[in-house]
């Protein structure tokens, strides 16, 4: 490798690497993708929904042909109380045709994505780390591997080697995360028969169901979810490091605390654990973006902090800045310029999409994750909300006004009073409103 010089080198074959690779392969540059796993995917980790609009851009009609599990027709959100759960859903046939989404496994879809890039005709160079970056008067000119002579020479170099971006961290725009920052999810593959998996989900074929779970997280910030695949259940909690520090609590208790819950229990019933792993996610949001993009390089996916934890959305940010870094990098190919100054463009285009609008104005929600209340929000009020809707439908005698009064009154003791009350009001909707 050590004679061979490429226009792009992309480190990480994640959906963001592998979008970058397929576009800029597309369009006849000579692309190295590598990757630390053995396979794309293998060392990857997301709850396991991919949406079509962003992945459809690159590849059209591409669900004939990927490895995808069902098309979600239907979106569920629990707020737990400890033996109970008040429930919102919506299931719509217009998610069908054309599909909005679908559940899938990295396993699965990475391999498939990356295999994409190569047909393209990016080189995979997989099972290797990168352990630096060549640099030239200040600019980035390559990368330098773990393999012998492994050095790789480059016009620009891609960062999207996650979360954990160890060359996001030596080109000075990354630090070592807080862990207050990023929460770790913990994710089980539950086989179960496809027949049994429809009836107890009220699903046909290839129809999909997600559930995410709000409540039950033991006074920490965090979220639980459950999704339908073809024989299989994906089912996961993602918890914030901090809180996770300061209970000492370990995320798979969390997550085997939650398997014993009525509602969950339920639907897991008889079903066989066939894998476990456990993942850093990038919780900063807008705050926490990076610089971009460089002499000689850019960077996208999570390792420049782009996930949507209000709305589930990660894989779609990454596939998409991906393809503008990709793109940003096709005109640098063609002007001969590799300079900051060229790659402002990808800067601008990431700017103008819906990834860095919608991280925008979802911008105060970190605040709220890692707020002193975290316990309040994930599990003192849905309790509450779950106690006054049992005694709202609980036909006892006692007169409606004087339950609208204790439910008020349940929800305003578990905060801690009125003016509390209000002030989580407000904090909330500043956080989900920019």
């Amino acid at each position: 490798m050590a004679d061979e010089r490429f226009d792009v080198v992309v480190v990480g074959a994640g959906p963001a690497g592998s979008a970058a690779a397929l576009t800029m392969a597309s369009a006849g540059l000579k692309v190295a993708l590598i990757d630390r796993g053995e396979f794309p995917g293998a060392k990857n980790l997301f709850g396991g929904v991919l949406y079509r609009k962003q992945i459809e851009e690159i590849i059209p009609e591409f669900w004939k042909e990927a490895p995808l599990e069902r098309v979600v027709t239907e979106q569920r959100l629990w707020i737990l109380g400890s033996e109970s759960a008040v429930t919102f859903s919506h299931r719509n046939e217009k998610y069908k045709n054309p599909p909005n989404a679908w559940t899938g496994l990295r396993a699965k879809f990475d391999p498939w994505f990356a295999g994409k890039a190569e047909q393209a005709g990016a080189l995979p160079i997989y099972e290797t780390v990168v352990t630096e970056l060549l640099r030239e008067n200040g600019r980035v000119v390559g990368v330098r591997t773990d393999r012998d002579d492994g050095d790789l020479r480059a016009n620009l170099v891609i960062v999207a080697d996650g979360v954990n971006s160890l060359l996001g961290k030596a080109l000075g725009v990354h630090r070592e995360w807080e862990p207050g920052e990023v929460s770790l999810a913990v994710k089980e593959i539950i086989s179960l028969p496809k027949e049994k998996l429809q009836d107890r989900f009220n699903l046909e074929d290839n129809e999909g169901c997600t559930i995410e779970f709000v409540g039950e997280m033991q006074q920490m910030a965090g979220l639980g979810f459950l999704y339908t695949n073809q024989d299989t259940l994906s089912l996961g909690v993602g918890v914030m490091v901090n809180d996770l520090k300061k209970k000492r609590v370990k995320p798979y208790e969390v997550l085997d605390a939650l398997k014993q819950h009525p509602m969950i229990r339920r639907l897991i019933q008889g079903g066989e654990v066939k894998e476990y792993a456990g993942h850093l996610i990038p919780e900063g949001g807008f705050n926490s973006i990076p610089p971009l993009s460089g002499d000689g390089w850019m960077i996208c996916g999570d390792a420049a902090q782009m996930v949507n934890a209000v709305h589930r959305e990660g894989t779609n940010l990454a596939i998409t800045s991906g393809r503008l870094a990709g793109e940003a990098a096709v005109l640098a190919h063609s002007k001969g310029d590799f300079s900051a100054a060229a790659f402002k463009q990808y800067d601008q285009a990431v700017k103008a999409s819906f990834v860095h609008k919608d991280l925008k104005k979802y911008r105060g929600l970190h605040g709220l994750m890692t707020a002193d209340d975290a316990g309040t929000l994930f599990d003192k009020l849905p309790q509450a909300l779950n106690d006054a809707a049992y005694q709202m439908l609980l036909v006892d005698g006692v007169t409606k006004k004087e339950k609208q009064a204790a439910a008020v009154h349940g929800l305003r003791d578990a905060v801690g009073g009125n003016i509390d009350l209000l002030k989580l009001g407000i904090k909330g909707w500043r956080a989900m409103n920019g």
